[in-house]
C-alpha cells in the first residue's frame, strides 16, 4: 500500500501533467490559462498531499508489524501477570498509532482536489483506487483492529475462570465489538472490490488486488469470531448443562466428511466446563437403528447404500448435517440419552491441539504428541495391530489419552489461551465441525465453514468427493488433483471442464493384509494395494453434463442430485502405483466468478487449480 503514492510521486507523472499544459497554451485563450493554473495547482496538491500519505502509511504499517510480533512473541515464563500488562500495553499503543496514521493518509487524500482528479476519465482510475485503499486501510485500523486487539487482549479472562470453567460471560462481551468488526470489514471488502481493478498503471492494480486478497481471508475469520463469542457461551452450557456425542473419523477410509467414524466419546459442557464421560469405538453403534427421515433426496442419493443404518457409511454424504443427525438418532437408539449437538473432528485436529496442550500417553506408554498423532491414527497403528479388535483398541485409548490431556490443559490458566488458538484454528479450517439441535443455533452454524454444510445456493461450484469403496484402508496413500477450465460464453451458458487426477501410491508389499483386504470382493482380478473409490463431481447448481471420460474412454456414471447440486459419480477401480484422469464437460449458467471449491479433508491435500475467466452474464 505505501508504494502506491510513491509510484504517483515519479516525475513521470508530473510530466504528464505538465506536458498537457504546455499543449493546451499554444491553442487556447487566455483564459485557458487560468483552468491550467487551477490544474496545475490541483495536480501538485495531489503530488504533496500523496508524497505525505506515503510517509503515513509507511508509519502505520511499522506499527502494524510491531503490533504483529509483540501478539505472536512468545509468552514470558517469569511474571506473567506483569508481562501479560506490558504486552497489553505495548499491543494498544501499536494499535492506536496505526489506526492514527492511517486516518491521516485517509484525510490527505479525500480532498476536493483528490475527488476532482479521480474521476477524470480514464486518467483518473489509479487516483480512485488510491483513495478507496486509504479508505479500506483507515476502517481495517481505526474500526476492525481495535476490537480484535481488545478480543485477544481479553483472551486470558475468557480463559482464566477457576475451575477449569471458560469465563462465558467476558466472551458474551466481545461479541458485539467483534460484530461491528464484522460490518465493518465486509463494508471494506464491498468498497475495494468496487474500485477500478484494471488502470492505466499497474502498480495500483496489484496493490488494490493484494489488499481484497488479504480482505477475503480476514473478512471470513472475523465473522467466525463474531459468530462464536455469540453462540459458544450458550453451546457451552451458561444457561444449563449440555450433551454432545463427538465422533472421531479416521480418513485412512474416506467418507463423504473426510473419513469412516471411528471411535466416538460423549461430553457434557456446563458453565464452559467440558467433561469427558464414555468413550466407545465403532464395534459398538453397529447395531444401531438411527430414527430419523433426511427426505426423498438423501434416500435416492444413499438408500441403496443403507446409510441411515449402516454405521460405516453413515457419513457417505458431504453435507456433515445428514451425517451429525444419523449419529445423534443413532445415540439416542443405542443409549436412550439426547444429545444437544454433535462435534467430529480428525487426527489434523487433535495434532493443533496438541500443539497447544503438550504431548499425551497412552496406557501402554505410547506418546501421543502433535508431531505423531496423525501418523499413528492414519498409518502405523495398522503395521502394529493386525487383529482389527486391538487395532481398535488402541486407537480408543489414542482418543482418550489425547482428549484427558487436553481438558487437563483446560484446566491450567497457562494453557488455556493457547488452547483456545488452537481450538479456534481447527474450527476455522474445517478440521472440526459442529452440528446443534436447537434451530436458532444450527441455522447459523449452518452458514460457517464450521457447519460443514454443502452449500445450497446458485453460486460456481466445484466439488471432488470421494469415498472408499473396497473397505480398504489405502486412503492415507491417495493424491488428488482438481482442475477447473472455462471455456467460451454461449447462448446457453459457460462451458466448463474438469479434470480430476487419483494416484494411488500405495507400497507394493509390505501392508498388513487388514490395510489392503478387498471387503467388495470384485470378480475381477486384482492384487495387494489396489483400491476402488466412488468419485463424485458436484457441480454448480443448474450445471449438465456433456461428455464424461476416464483415461480418454467414455465413462459411465450414475447422476443423482444433492441440495440443487446436479452430482456424477463413478466408480473407479485404482490398483496400486496407478494414476486415473476423469474429465467432464460441463455446461454451467452464466457467472462472471470462479467457483467454490470443497476441499474434502483427506490425509493428502487435494491440489485444486482454478484456471482464471473474464466471466459471462445471462441476460
Amino acid at each position: 500500500m505505501p508504494w502506491i503514492i510513491h509510484t504517483l510521486s515519479d516525475s513521470s507523472v508530473l510530466s504528464r501533467f505538465t506536458g498537457l499544459v504546455r499543449r493546451s497554451h499554444r491553442r487556447t485563450r487566455p483564459v485557458m490559462w487560468v483552468a491550467a493554473g487551477f490544474l496545475l495547482a490541483g495536480s501538485c496538491w495531489v503530488l504533496v498531499t500523496g508524497l505525505y500519505a506515503r510517509s503515513e502509511l509507511l508509519a502505520a504499517r511499522n506499527d502494524l508489524e510491531t503490533l504483529r510480533n509483540t501478539v505472536t512473541a512468545p509468552a514470558s515464563p517469569a511474571s506473567a501477570a506483569g508481562a501479560a500488562t506490558d504486552r497489553r500495553a505495548r499491543t494498544d499503543a501499536a494499535a492506536r498509532s496505526a489506526a492514527a496514521h492511517a486516518a491521516r493518509a485517509h484525510r490527505l487524500t479525500g480532498g476536493p482536489a483528490w475527488s476532482v482528479a479521480a474521476h477524470v476519465p480514464l486518467a483518473g482510475g489509479p487516483l480512485e483506487t488510491v483513495r478507496g485503499t486509504a479508505k479500506a486501510v483507515d476502517r481495517l485500523t481505526g474500526q476492525v483492529l481495535p476490537a480484535l486487539v481488545s478480543a485477544a487482549g481479553n483472551l486470558a479472562n475468557i480463559a482464566g475462570a477457576g475451575g477449569g470453567h471458560l469465563n462465558l460471560a467476558e466472551l458474551s462481551k466481545a461479541a458485539p465489538a467483534l460484530e461491528q468488526a464484522s460490518r465493518q470489514t465486509a463494508a471494506a471488502r464491498t468498497e475495494t472490490r468496487g474500485l477500478p481493478s484494471r488502470t492505466w498503471l499497474p502498480a495500483v492494480d496489484r496493490v488494490r488486488d493484494q489488499l481484497l486478497s488479504r480482505l477475503d481471508r480476514i473478512g471470513p475469520a472475523v465473522e467466525d469470531a463474531a459468530t462464536g463469542a455469540r453462540l459458544l457461551p450458550q453451546m457451552l452450557g451458561a444457561d444449563g448443562p449440555r450433551r454432545y456425542f463427538v465422533v472421531f473419523q479416521n480418513p485412512a477410509e474416506a467418507r463423504g466428511t473426510g473419513g469412516m467414524p471411528g471411535a466416538y466419546a460423549t461430553m457434557t459442557a456446563d458453565r464452559g466446563k467440558l467433561t469427558l464421560t464414555e468413550f466407545g469405538h465403532d464395534g459398538a453403534m453397529v447395531s444401531a437403528r438411527p430414527k430419523v427421515d433426511l427426505g426423498a433426496e438423501f434416500t435416492t442419493m444413499y438408500g441403496h447404500n443403507d446409510a441411515v443404518n449402516t454405521w460405516p457409511n453413515s457419513n457417505l454424504s458431504p453435507h456433515f448435517p445428514y451425517a451429525a443427525r444419523i449419529w445423534s438418532a443413532a445415540w439416542l437408539d443405542k443409549s436412550g440419552e439426547r444429545v444437544d449437538g454433535v462435534l467430529a473432528l480428525d487426527p489434523g485436529a487433535l495434532a493443533r491441539l496438541l500443539a497447544a496442550s503438550g504431548q499425551a500417553r497412552t496406557t501402554d506408554g505410547t506418546v501421543v504428541s502433535a508431531d505423531n498423532v496423525v501418523d499413528i491414527s492414519e498409518r502405523t497403528n495398522y503395521m502394529s495391530y493386525a487383529d482389527p479388535l486391538k487395532r481398535k483398541a488402541f486407537l480408543l485409548d489414542v482418543a482418550r489419552a489425547a482428549a484427558g490431556r487436553l481438558l487437563t490443559a483446560a484446566d491450567d490458566p497457562q494453557l488455556r489461551p493457547a488452547l483456545l488458538l488452537g481450538l479456534y484454528d481447527v474450527l476455522g479450517n474445517g478440521q472440526m465441525t459442529v452440528w446443534s439441535a436447537h434451530p436458532n443455533e444450527q441455522r447459523e452454524l449452518e452458514s460457517r465453514p464450521v457447519g460443514g454444510s454443502l452449500p445450497q445456493s446458485p453460486e460456481p461450484y466445484a466439488g471432488l468427493v470421494v469415498n472408499n469403496g473396497a473397505g480398504t484402508k489405502l486412503d492415507y496413500y491417495l493424491d488428488r488433483t482438481l482442475e477447473w477450465h472455462p471455456g467460451r460464453c454461449t447462448a446457453e451458458g459457460r462451458e466448463v471442464t474438469v479434470k480430476a487426477v487419483l494416484a494411488n501410491h500405495a507400497p507394493p508389499s509390505g501392508l498388513p493384509t487388514y490395510v489392503t483386504t478387498r471387503m467388495d470382493k470384485p470378480s475381477y482380478a486384482t492384487h495387494a494395494g489396489d483400491n476402488r473409490l466412488l468419485v463424485s463431481y458436484y457441480a454448480t447448481a443448474g450445471a449438465s453434463l456433456n461428455r464424461a471420460t476416464i483415461d480418454g474412454k467414455t465413462a459411465f456414471m450414475s447422476p443423482g442430485v444433492e441440495r440443487g447440486h446436479p452430482v456424477y459419480t463413478f466408480d473407479v477401480e485404482l490398483p496400486a502405483g496407478t494414476s486415473r484422469t476423469v474429465v467432464l464437460h460441463l455446461l454451467e449458467p452464466p457467472a462472471d466468478r470462479a467457483p467454490t471449491v470443497l476441499h474434502q479433508r483427506l490425509p493428502r491435500p487435494l491440489r485444486a487449480t482454478v484456471r482464471p475467466s473474464s466471466g459471462c452474464q445471462g441476460d
